[in-house]
């Protein structure tokens, strides 16, 4: 069944949007990291313990800098989780600020010059431009 013909093309330009935003929302969350994180940093630690010689117990200096590496990594974590946040707050800010002006879009192999007519998204903005909408990250120029 083709829906394209009864839905509005104001209609059709939102869900292209909204399915855009989640396919980008999902790419950026999908990418496996090589670094070792919380959880691995933990299991670690309870096997370290775990077969530690019971006559030979972790010295209280070893115990407390792992401690202090595990708290060190959370922290770590915490803030890459809050630069994300705030690049992702930024950049719906500068896509905001975009409304009502000229652009140039770099669209595959073409290009579209049209007015920003409305943003959407938050972590991923796009942005409205002749009824259809565009990643804010392919704006190539403003006028």
């Amino acid at each position: 069944m083709d829906f394209s013909a009864t839905m509005s093309v104001q209609d059709k330009a939102k869900s292209e949007a909204q399915v855009n935003n989640l396919n980008a929302t999902l790419k950026s969350k999908g990418i496996k990291q090589n670094a070792l994180g919380q959880d691995d940093f933990l299991k670690i630690l309870i096997t370290q313990l775990s077969y530690q010689d019971p006559t030979a117990p972790m010295e209280d200096k070893e115990f407390i800098a792992q401690m202090a590496q595990f708290s060190s990594l959370e922290q770590m974590k915490n803030m890459s989780s809050e630069f994300t946040k705030l690049s992702g707050t930024l950049n719906r800010n500068s896509a905001i600020g975009m409304i009502g002006k000229n652009v140039t879009i770099a669209s595959g192999d073409q290009t579209v010059n049209g007015r920003v007519e409305e943003v959407t998204g938050s972590e991923h903005p796009q942005v409205l431009v002749s009824g259809k909408f565009y990643d804010f990250n392919d704006i190539q120029s403003v006028r």
